[in-house]
């Protein structure tokens, strides 16, 4: 089948996260893009995020060494970064200091802000304030300069324990996924109005998470005893987590959800190796080329 080669206004793209599963799911979002399958709104959460803001200044090349190629950096992070205290993933260069460093280059790397800025698509991505533990959502209204889009872009993929909080004006903020959004901002792009979504998921089809161990439990609460709010909000997200996956699968059965599921996901969230997260994007990305023409006649349909 042929592109499609318009602008999509009346689905919403609504992006998961997950960490370095983003590597396959990088695979789907690059698929779109070739397609040039433009969608107007584009609702990104946590990794998500990253592959939202990619998506929408066109750049195939980035979305895949985002998640992928980035790793072989050597400020990229590890254990060493950790006991530093920049986090087991170095968040602050990841984000602004990357795109910042490679700013007006041809690096892959590079982000092309102008073309971000210029595209009639929108963002919405999500923060969680560890103090007030409100949801804080933020477009391109919000991001007039790179700084702005990239330091959003890492407060909402601030995972807990990994990676050092992000403070924007003067407020501190970790992983959207916390905050109301329950990790798929299917509620938010409903606030706005849609009503169809092709959702990309980053987990397989079936998968639920589960409540975590009583040492998991006494850990979280114990590394942010000064933030109740971050370690009861990770303790208990499982439930409405699950829900919303069974929402998803009621939109899809209805014909109102198009849903881009992983075959396997063959990574953690916190994966570092290179060669494995090269082989997820290939699986990744072979799946959304066997499934894409199969979006299209969704999108058709209307």
């Amino acid at each position: 089948m042929g592109t499609l080669t318009v602008n999509i206004s009346d689905v919403a793209l609504v992006i998961e996260g997950g960490g370095m599963r983003a590597s396959y799911t990088a695979g789907a979002v690059v698929t779109l893009l070739e397609r040039q399958l433009h969608f107007g709104r584009v609702y990104g959460i946590s990794a998500g995020s990253s592959h939202a803001v990619n998506y929408v200044s066109r750049d195939i090349a980035r979305t895949k060494a985002s998640f992928v190629d980035l790793v072989r950096d050597p400020r990229f992070g590890g254990v060493g970064s950790f006991l530093r205290g920049h986090g087991y993933f170095n968040a602050p260069y990841l984000y602004e200091g990357v795109a910042e460093e490679l700013a007006g280059t041809d690096a892959v790397m590079a982000f092309d802000f102008d073309t971000f800025a210029a595209s009639d698509a929108d963002v919405h991505i999500e923060g969680f304030d560890w103090d007030t533990g409100e949801t804080v959502a933020w477009t391109k209204a919000d991001c007039p300069t790179l700084r702005d889009m990239m330091l959003r872009v890492r407060a909402s993929s601030t995972m807990p324990l990994f990676m050092p909080p992000t403070v924007i004006n003067g407020r501190t903020f970790m992983d959207g996924g916390l905050g109301e959004s329950r990790g798929i901002l299917l509620d938010a792009a409903r606030r706005d109005g849609f009503e169809r979504f092709l959702v990309i998921r980053s987990q397989p089809r079936g998968y639920r998470k589960k409540p975590p161990r009583p040492a998991a439990q006494a850990l979280f609460r114990a590394a942010f005893r000064a933030h109740p709010q971050v370690a009861e909000r990770t303790i208990g997200r499982w439930q409405p987590y699950n829900a919303l996956c069974d929402e998803v699968d009621r939109l899809e059965r209805e014909g109102a959800a198009c849903v881009f599921h992983p075959d396997e996901m063959p990574v953690s969230n916190r994966e570092t190796d290179h060669a494995k997260l090269s082989r997820a994007y290939d699986q990744g990305y072979a799946q959304a080329q066997r499934e894409a023409d199969a979006w299209e006649t969704w999108l058709q349909r209307g």
